[in-house]
């Protein structure tokens, strides 16, 4: 893996901390057409299929936070959507020729 590719799937996953949801989903669309490695495009398809999870995850927590236990989901969520993309980033630095991949994420995107 060149340190262009490497460059491409850190950008992916970085991606997954910006606050909006149009800048954290189209990065890595973005860099998913224009990737020209395998394991960029499975990075660049993690991220996106991570910022999907967490929306709908988001909108599940809001829902129920009407209920009570809506209020756990949502500081869960806040609080995965911080850490995960900082261990992906970090697993792309150390093996750079391995996608990383996020657990218990739905996977729309393959």
């Amino acid at each position: 893996m060149n340190n262009n590719s490497k460059l491409l799937s850190v950008i992916s996953h970085v991606a997954c901390l910006f606050t909006s949801a149009i800048l954290s989903i189209a990065v890595p669309v973005i860099l998913l057409s224009i990737a020209e490695d395998e394991v960029s495009k499975a990075n660049a398809r993690e991220a996106i299929n991570f910022q999907i999870t967490m929306f709908i995850l988001g909108i599940i927590g809001f829902i129920t936070a009407f209920v009570g236990v809506g209020f756990v989901i949502l500081i869960v969520v806040a609080a995965w959507s911080i850490i995960a993309p900082i261990v992906k980033i970090i697993q792309v630095l150390n093996t750079p020729d391995q996608p990383a991949r996020y657990g218990f994420i739905f996977r729309f995107v393959k």
